[in-house]
């Protein structure tokens, strides 16, 4: 999968953004959280703007929180869960195989931990066949080398690693694309 994961670009029609655990609880642990949490905010609004279904997981949320309101509110649908792996809740493996019998096959995530339900969600997502990317700019750890660690295992795992503004050009693929203009303006508000 790593090949094509790396000479495939991104299509917004066979795409879907899932965002892991940003919740409002753990948050302040993780290391540039608020940098994080601001990038995977900018892929809600591209994701939304391309029409890319976003989805995403709180876990424990009695005890960590829901996720942030920006996070939430893009989200179609969030499922609750207590797997690391989110893919080992029967509702979240339902939700992939829909999408992906729906010819939207190209994962995308951005979440935390990313050493824990990050990993082990991609990971899951790997087994299942589909094609991941992980977004690195929009993936925190309360430690940078837990996240390091993480990332480097996940690219040899076979998911591909790439940024926020990779994920956002290749979704609208050209100047004249009608969310061009948003996406610029998201860029620019960084």
């Amino acid at each position: 999968m790593a090949a094509d994961a790396d000479v495939q670009a991104l299509d917004a029609d066979r795409s879907v953004l899932l965002l892991v655990d940003w919740q409002t609880r753990l948050l302040p642990a993780i290391d540039q959280g608020a940098l994080r949490y601001a990038r995977a905010v900018r892929l809600a609004a591209i994701a939304a703007a391309v029409h890319v279904p976003c989805l995403g997981t709180e876990q424990s949320p009695d005890k960590l929180g829901p996720n942030g309101p920006e996070i939430r509110d893009a989200c179609a649908r969030t499922f609750t869960k207590t797997h690391f792996d989110a893919t080992q809740a029967d509702a979240v493996a339902a939700a992939v195989r829909q999408h992906v019998e729906a010819g939207r096959s190209q994962w995308v995530l951005a979440g935390c931990e990313t050493h824990v339900c990050l990993l082990q969600t991609v990971l899951g997502l790997l087994r299942m066949g589909v094609e991941v990317r992980v977004v690195i700019d929009a993936c925190g750890s309360r430690d940078a080398a837990d996240r390091d660690a993480a990332l480097d295992r996940l690219g040899r795992a076979g998911a591909g690693l790439v940024t926020s503004e990779m994920v956002g050009f290749e979704w609208v693929r050209h100047a004249g694309h009608p969310a061009f203009r948003t996406w610029q303006g998201l860029i620019r508000s960084r």
